[in-house]
């Protein structure tokens, strides 16, 4: 009984009805959780959030291919060949790997038409691989894990408004996104390995491992949203450039952005997202003289590519009692099309969760 009673309670306060139907207690007008920098505020307005993301990879692809560990081990060159006790493939696989993130942060609008926001994370990373004895061939000598965690790079940025206008039911709105990520995330990880010659020391963790780019990174973008009686919808486009070297001799390649999404809101309360994001990133440049190994991870060549992925979502926004203005959204996301400079491995899904508080 205390249980239906307390859940009874928990409804009402998302459906109740006496509250103004504005931008922050619709859960429509709102982009999907896993959009960041989608709207901005009114002059002296504060908002704090917290996400959570998750993504899981496994299995490998070369462009649009799958490919075996196997097929790796036997085929692909090993770039650091030639190098004292380097095979000529590459004898380490990575199989499957989780990344989890946590964001945290916080949304200020001086004026009507400027809102700041920054952003901290904490990145864990965790990989799993198989490696095969020395040499040519398909033995396989064993497995290990490797692991990297600690606060990864931290963003600023400015939300500059560039149109509001309404028209009878519908509205429209456009900003430019204008930000910069600190490189506040290590890139010397380190962790221990197994290798070819079944010895086991501790290294210097390749590049996806590691929790931060180590270059102050320009991020411009531009976001235009709509509304109406009962939908929302809109589309957003970011880049990340990469400027300069960082101090271990790379820098991460450029990432391009762009996503476009709708959403269905019969009430105040509740919405329901679909979300189509699109994701371009290129090679590093340079390399970092103490990441060489026989694993695909080490290869600078190795990284980036492009991928497309669908994702459905749900917000809920309080309408009362103790959830009176707290908004809270899940999305879950999973590609459609991959296309890696590979060998490397794919992404099987995202998920992301979040809560926001503006005041």
């Amino acid at each position: 009984m205390r249980i239906l009673i307390i859940g009874a309670a928990a409804a009402a306060c998302f459906t109740a009805s006496a509250i103004a139907d504005d931008d922050v207690t619709n859960a429509k007008y709102h982009a999907p959780i896993g959009v960041m920098g989608d709207h901005m505020h009114e002059q002296g307005e504060v908002m704090f959030s917290y996400r959570f993301m998750r993504m899981d990879m496994e299995g490998s692809r070369i462009g649009t291919d799958a490919v075996t560990p196997d097929e790796i081990a036997t085929s692909v060159p090993n770039r650091f060949f030639g190098n004292p006790m380097t095979p000529p493939t590459l004898r380490v696989v990575p199989l499957d790997m989780t990344m989890d993130m946590h964001m945290l942060g916080a949304m200020y609008a001086p004026t009507d038409w400027l809102t700041l926001m920054v952003m901290g994370t904490v990145v864990r990373n965790s990989m799993d691989h198989q490696t095969y004895m020395g040499g040519m061939g398909a033995t396989v000598l064993g497995g290990f894990n490797t692991k990297s965690s600690g606060f990864g790079d931290t963003r600023a940025s400015a939300l500059l408004r560039l149109m509001e206008s309404g028209e009878g039911a519908t509205s429209h709105h456009a900003h430019l996104n204008l930000g910069v990520s600190i490189p506040t995330g290590s890139i010397m990880e380190t962790g221990e390995v197994l290798t070819p010659m079944n010895m086991t020391p501790t290294l210097r963790l390749p590049y996806p491992m590691q929790l931060g780019s180590g270059t102050l990174d320009l991020e411009p973008g531009i976001t235009y949203t709509g509304k109406s009686a009962s939908l929302s919808w809109g589309a957003q486009y970011k880049a990340t450039l990469r400027t300069g070297t960082n101090d271990e001799g790379y820098r991460l390649g450029d990432r391009h952005d762009a996503t476009i999404w709708a959403q269905y809101g019969p009430n105040p309360w509740a919405a329901l997202s679909l979300r189509l994001a699109y994701r371009s990133q290129q090679t590093i440049d340079g390399i970092d003289p103490m990441i060489m190994a026989p694993v695909q991870t080490a290869n600078p060549d190795f990284q980036g590519g492009d991928r497309i992925d669908v994702g459905v979502g749900l917000n809920l926004a309080g309408q009362g009692g103790a959830v009176k203005g707290h908004r809270f959204g899940i999305e879950f996301a999973i590609p459609v099309c991959q296309d890696l400079n590979g060998p490397q491995l794919e992404t099987d899904w995202t998920l992301t969760a979040g809560w926001q508080k503006a005041f």
